[in-house]
């Protein structure tokens, strides 16, 4: 790396260059080796990160002085590239998740050989020592058969040991080396040696607990697409993800990823969004529907065009997302950081004591406190403390995102875990936030069904498009016209109709209307048969000739249509109405059974923020089964109930559009629906991909196993170290408990967050029996 950079440039003027960092298997450790590099000149920003691998320096950092810091502690720093990258090339390595991917791939073979080396020096000291112990021996054979065990198992600690007492840097290493010299010193070569060995198990044991966490997250790099098949100029192109641009066309096949996100323009097949989504049911695509980058084309031959280059798609940013997750450290986490911190020197003064008091003090012979003080520092090594947190958080967030629940950091697993009240916003959380006919009111049928379907076949109305749908579904007619409409607007004004008024004829078996017109706030208006007909709202009463007896019938029929939460739409002729339809937000199939779920799962309160007028909220929230709600709120009256929850309680809020993001950003949690609105996504803790609630009490159940886990491993680290340093006072410690008691923890905190992982997740979520796959979608 360049070091003739000016000194004057600050780190913050510059990017910081990303770099894969193998053999951290000590959460403590790579704190301490941050501080080193911290130190550094143009370092003060440098981030190593424990929990993903990662190493974040500015690019003026010396690499040859940061590779020997990394070094002492048998870590190895792989960079970008053959050469020592431009801080440009070192961005785009860092950027391109493919190459990434790769990259993490092949640089574990190295450390993976020198767990294997590790592994079997370990069986060999083993081998010796339990032969020597075993074996009638003379001493001198003994003693040399003990010494070549502790070299071969516990070697590489000594001399890390060694370099920090040298520096006065006290961590686990230096308690190890001190205790081993110690026993050794005093003549103990059994309890020296089962020390040299068991921690070499023990840095093993670590290592795979961590590197086991960051395995299960990093498989989501698999997903990644490493090239795409572009189509320029008639003529086929191989090129790699990260040079596609916006409107370029590829072509996908049979078994292939889709590159990133587009639009399909040819072909129909089944996709596979599990990567996204975290469903496995394939979803059918047809032209004109949306496509995530990283899903899978399992069938047909499709033709996509590139709505958005690769860095920008849905699979970069969960994996974005998913990484810098593992890095954000919670209370906890930043609590066990400053307690080690102070605690690894309280231990070494405490041993000190232990040594040096009772012979001076009170005439005790010295080799037996020396020993004492012995079993102290190998007691007090903080491993399992500091790894009490990090495995089961990263296991929790990486089980959470094979469900497709993207969790943005660990301190959101802890906060998920906590959550006693749940806040939803209606339309199209709870919801599809889409209308469809939930009743209808037919006084002449035939000629409804007729008259609605041909006024409102070409409108660009979400409304007018679900009369659509619903009269093709009773009559079997065509509507295809409504449905690849998409909505120019979510009211239920009738000014921007949008209809087609050229009265088109076409031979499709739907009757044509002719002079169609837009009647603004009203609905629209055209002959059919040679009648002049109208769709519209209530206020097109006022324009129709009716007997007194009909107008008070429709008037009654109207009012419990409303009365029910239902937004109406009539059909009519100059002299007579012909039917309503009475509309509503159609409720999320799994709904009710989440909403059960999450009772079950413990929370208390469930309650529905909506700006929907009460009629509609309420009958949404019976059937739904929240136990609570409240209607016709603006934004900032959302965020006000937000924060009347949150004062009993933990909250979260969830929801999907622009006007929920300032509930989202005031919630104790932040749930965003995976198709909402960038606002809404940007602005959430946590991101529901799969574009419905069903996994949502999945996930809180893991995130209280995570935040159970995290207080056992924390208890269990501290009862056993205080238990074996209790022992001192009527002198029972011994290195044997000591080495146990440390080893035991240490086995007990990784087991115990790797257990998160076990089982196998559900491939459908709660209520998704009832879940239909969209054509739309």
């Amino acid at each position: 790396m360049n070091s003739t950079v000016a000194k004057n440039q600050t780190s913050g003027e510059s990017h910081r260059i990303e770099y894969r960092v193998l053999g951290l298997s000590c959460a403590n450790c790579a704190r301490e080796m941050q501080e080193e590099i911290q130190r550094l000149d143009y370092g003060e920003d440098a981030s190593l990160l424990y929990n993903s691998g990662r190493l974040l320096l500015h690019p003026a950092v010396d690499l040859k002085q940061v590779e020997r810091i990394l070094k002492r502690d048998g870590a190895t720093l792989i960079l970008p590239g053959s050469s020592s990258a431009d801080g440009t090339a070192a961005k785009a390595a860092s950027k391109a998740v493919s190459q990434k991917s790769a990259e993490l791939g092949n640089s574990s073979e190295p450390h993976e050989h020198e767990s294997r080396l590790g592994i079997w020096l370990l069986v060999i000291s083993a081998v010796l020592y339990g032969g020597t112990f075993l074996l009638d021996v003379p001493n001198a054979v003994q003693i040399a058969s003990y010494l070549t065990a502790i070299v071969l198992s516990g070697y590489t600690t000594f001399l890390r040991g060694l370099r920090n007492l040298l520096r006065l840097k006290f961590n686990m290493d230096t308690l190890m080396t001190v205790a081993l010299t110690g026993a050794v010193m005093i003549g103990e070569w059994k309890e020296a040696t089962l020390v040299a060995i068991l921690f070499g198990l023990n840095e093993l044991l670590e290592g795979y607990g961590m590197n086991r966490a960051r395995r299960s997250l990093s498989a989501l790099l698999d997903a990644a697409p490493k090239e795409a098949i572009v189509i320029q100029d008639g003529r086929e192109m191989i090129v790699p993800i990260a040079r596609l641009k916006a409107n370029d066309i590829v072509l996908v096949r049979a078994g292939e990823k889709i590159p990133s996100d587009g639009t399909v323009l040819e072909g129909t097949s089944a996709v596979n969004e599990a990567a996204i989504t975290g469903e496995s049911i394939p979803v059918t695509k047809q032209p004109g529907m949306p496509v995530f980058g990283g899903s899978i084309n399992t069938e047909g031959l499709l033709q996509v065009r590139i709505d958005k280059p690769y860095e920008d798609s849905s699979l970069a940013k969960i994996m974005h997302l998913v990484q810098e997750a593992q890095d954000k450290k919670t209370p906890t986490e930043l609590f066990i950081d400053q307690f080690a911190k102070w605690y690894t020197p309280a231990i070494m003064i405490l041993a000190a004591l232990v040594m040096l008091a009772p012979p001076l003090l009170f005439g005790q012979p010295w080799m037996k406190w020396i020993y004492e003080g012995l079993a102290i520092l190998i007691v007090g090594c903080p491993c399992a403390l500091v790894l009490s947190s990090p495995i089961a958080l990263v296991s929790g967030m990486t089980r959470c995102a094979r469900l497709g629940v993207l969790v943005k950091g660990g301190v959101h697993l802890e906060q998920l875990g906590k959550l006693n009240a749940i806040a939803f916003d209606k339309t199209g959380t709870l919801t599809k936030g889409q209308p469809e006919v939930q009743r209808e009111i037919a006084y002449v049928p035939q000629r409804f069904y007729t008259v609605a379907a041909a006024l409102e076949r070409g409108s660009l109305h979400p409304l007018a498009a679900a009369v659509v749908r619903y009269v093709a579904a009773r009559t079997g007619g065509n509507s295809d016209v409504a449905c690849c409409c998409e909505p120019a607007s979510s009211g239920h004004g009738r000014g921007a109709h949008g209809a087609r008024a050229d009265g088109a004829q076409r031979d499709d078996g739907w009757a044509h209307p002719a002079g169609l017109t837009t009647l603004p706030g009203v609905g629209v208006s055209a002959e059919v048969d040679g009648v002049r007909c109208y769709v519209g709202s209530e206020a097109l009463l006022a324009q129709l000739s009716l007997g007194g007896e009909e107008r008070a019938r429709v008037a009654a029929d109207l009012a419990r249509l409303k009365a029910e939460g239902l937004t109406v739409v009539l059909a009519a002729e100059s002299a007579r109405v012909l039917g309503l339809f009475g509309l509503a937000d159609e409720l999320r199939p799994e709904a009710p059974d989440v909403v059960r779920a999450l009772h079950r799962a413990g929370v208390a309160r469930t309650v529905m923020l909506t700006g929907d007028h009460a009629a509609a909220a309420q009958a949404i929230a019976d059937r739904s089964g929240v136990s609570e709600w409240h209607a016709g709120l603006l934004p900032e009256q959302k965020v006000a109930q937000i924060q009347a929850l949150a004062g009993r309680g933990s909250v979260a809020m969830v929801g999907d559009g622009i006007n929920d993001a300032p509930a989202l950003a005031a919630a104790d949690l932040g749930i965003a629906m995976g198709q909402g609105t960038d606002s809404a996504v940007e602005t959430a803790d946590i991101v529901l991909m799969q574009d419905h609630l069903g996994h949502l009490p999945r996930a809180i159940r893991i995130a209280r196993q995570a935040k159970r886990i995290v207080a056992w491993n924390i208890g269990l680290s501290l009862a056993l170290k205080l238990i074996a340093l209790l022992l001192t006072i009527p002198g029972w410690l011994t290195l044997w408990v000591a080495v146990m008691s440390d080893m035991g923890a240490t086995i007990l905190v990784t087991l115990l967050g790797l257990t998160i992982l076990l089982g196998k997740d559900p491939q459908t979520a709660v209520g998704s029996s009832k879940l239909q796959v969209s054509p739309q979608r």
